[in-house]
């Protein structure tokens, strides 16, 4: 793991960065919405990204997933549509783990060498690129013609007579048709066929997903035998083990620097103890992000699947998320932090992914300033990575309507789009601020301050963390429903940090208890020179543990005041 910095990863869904057309119709295919590409991440665009504090790239949706668009004269089979979700499809339907998506090259034929020039853009500019592995499903119509020759494709020597096989690459309903409660027709010409059906990537076991399965997706067999109860057979290894370590191999060996992996827990842990040992041999510094949802389960992870980081969505996120909408209370974050006892610097704090729904949406907080509090709280409070979603630092508001995506708060991950804030601020390449508003500009430099400060100042990359919430519960000046203070400790400088989820401005006053003195060895004075590293502003504070520290925050905003001994 890279110590050095603060890991903060800009996530992009790649064929969405570049998309300069501003009027996408409901639902349109690739020529009349037109697409991104990797071209598009040109050395200004990632110069850009730099600029804003990232020190990696997450491109989303690299790898050739199944689609409505015919590529048929490149040699790349057409998917059915009624197994396909959007005109696009979703790139956790992966229809060949060894190619890229054709979608993003400006040269199809030459699709893996652009690759493998953005890798070494993005290098050039000074960033780090992680890629998505998707171990647990695969597209219906999964077939690669990019294999590597002396490998074997999934479920070629699959025997589908058995509903489980651990030499099975994937789980059968033998003698059954599949029956998809849906339209299997979806406009072609024939009925979509499967037969026999192969268990559903959601774990369902039969032959009828309805729509609210991922029914577009076949479960990977890694030898555990859900029919009965869950029995494991990973002694012989399992063939699929050995067909995923080939996959991660060869896109480590590409250069990318990360895998970022999806549903990483509905794969058994006993694989990534197996696997990601093996891939760190052959390359050392390559980072493994899980996507966890289940905190019983995180230091399985961790320490048996040997993941660098994990998704702080259940602790963090939903309870940031709940703070800014004024559901639950800024106390609660304390809560978040000790319930990890000892991991959080392994989680990966986030506001905003392709999964969730946009904090300026009418669905979450309708207004962005109001996760300006969450961004500090989540970028500073830790040494741990931070993520942020391409747009979020504008305000994107995820409200369009833009085909198998309806309106829900969420930018597309389906459909060929384009995104309002990054079209505004590409400006076809320029990235001159011209076409932004002053309010895309002011929520931007928040998030610039914030993310750079996470490099720059030494205390929020490498220093102590002590949390003042309570010293001031009850307080008699500080509402701990709506405000979060703590402090970050780097040798001889002290980082005060206070944020307000309230719709006005406060003046509080926080108790500093002497505990936090000594374990941080402040000294105390009646007068302290600080500077508020969000804007530059000088003001002075007490810190005295027999005397309350008075602030002022403006809504929905927050104090770093830096005070040098």
């Amino acid at each position: 793991m890279n110590n050095e910095n603060k890991m903060i990863i800009y996530q992009v869904f790649t064929r969405l960065f570049g998309n300069n057309n501003n009027h996408c119709v409901y639902n349109g295919d690739i020529t009349a919405n037109g697409c991104g590409k990797m071209a598009d991440f040109t050395l200004k665009a990632l110069g850009e990204i730099r600029k804003l504090g990232a020190t990696h790239i997450w491109y989303t949706g690299i790898i050739e997933h199944a689609t409505e668009t015919d590529y048929r004269r490149f040699n790349i089979r057409p998917d059915h549509p009624a197994i396909v979700k959007g005109k696009a499809g979703s790139p956790y339907a992966i229809k060949d783990y060894y190619d890229v998506d054709p979608d993003l090259a400006t040269d199809v034929p030459e699709r893996m060498k652009e690759f493998e020039n953005l890798v070494h853009r993005t290098h050039r500019s000074g960033l780090k690129v992680i890629i998505d592995f998707v171990p647990n499903h695969v597209a219906r119509q999964y077939h690669s013609d990019a294999q590597p020759d002396g490998t074997t494709e999934l479920g070629a020597n699959d025997d589908p007579n058995y509903a489980f096989s651990p030499y099975n690459n994937f789980y059968y309903i033998p003698q059954s048709e599949l029956r998809a409660q849906f339209d299997m027709k979806e406009g072609a010409a024939e009925p979509y066929h499967e037969y026999p059906a192969k268990a559903t990537g959601n774990n369902r076991f039969d032959a009828t997903p309805n729509i609210n399965d991922w029914y577009e997706t076949i479960k990977l067999n890694y030898g555990v035998d859900y029919l009965n109860g869950g029995t494991c057979h990973f002694s012989p290894t399992p063939d699929t083990w050995i067909k995923m370590l080939d996959i991660l191999l060869f896109w480590a060996s590409k250069g990318i620097d990360g895998f970022r992996c999806d549903m990483a827990e509905m794969v058994p842990v006993e694989f990534w103890e197996w696997a990601i040992p093996q891939v760190k041999e052959a390359h050392p510094e390559i980072l493994f992000i899980a996507e966890v949802y289940n905190p019983n389960e995180y230091r399985n992870y961790l320490f048996r699947g040997k993941f660098d980081y994990l998704y702080d969505k259940v602790g963090l996120y939903d309870t940031l998320r709940n703070v800014s909408c004024g559901y639950e209370s800024a106390a609660s974050i304390t809560h978040c932090w000790q319930s990890l006892n000892g991991i959080e610097k392994q989680m990966l704090n986030f506001l905003e992914n392709h999964d969730e729904q946009r904090i300026a949406s009418d669905f979450f907080a309708g207004d962005p300033r109001k996760g300006i509090p969450a961004l500090i709280v989540s970028a500073c409070m830790n040494t741990n990575p931070m993520m942020i979603y391409f747009g979020q630092e504008f305000g994107e508001l995820g409200m369009d309507s833009e085909g198998f995506s309806g309106r829900d708060g969420r930018t597309t991950i389906f459909d060929y789009w384009s995104v309002d804030t990054i079209r505004r601020w590409r400006n076809g390449g320029k990235f001159d601020g011209k076409m932004l508003t002053e309010e895309h500009k002011r929520l931007y430099s928040i998030y610039q301050r914030v993310l750079t400060l996470c490099n720059e100042e030494t205390s929020i990359a490498k220093g102590v963390f002590f949390d003042l919430m309570y010293a001031n519960k009850n307080g008699w000046r500080f509402d701990e429903h709506k405000q979060y203070t703590f402090m970050r400790k780097y040798k001889n400088e002290l980082l005060f940090i206070i944020v307000n989820f309230d719709s006005q401005l406060i003046d509080v006053a926080i108790n500093v208890p002497s505990h936090a003195f000594d374990f941080l060895q402040i000294p105390q004075m009646e007068k302290y020179q600080a500077t508020d590293l969000l804007t530059g502003a000088k003001e002075e504070i007490c810190l005295l543990p027999y005397k309350a520290t008075e602030v002022s925050v403006g809504a929905y905003n927050g104090k770093i005041l830096k005070i040098t001994f």
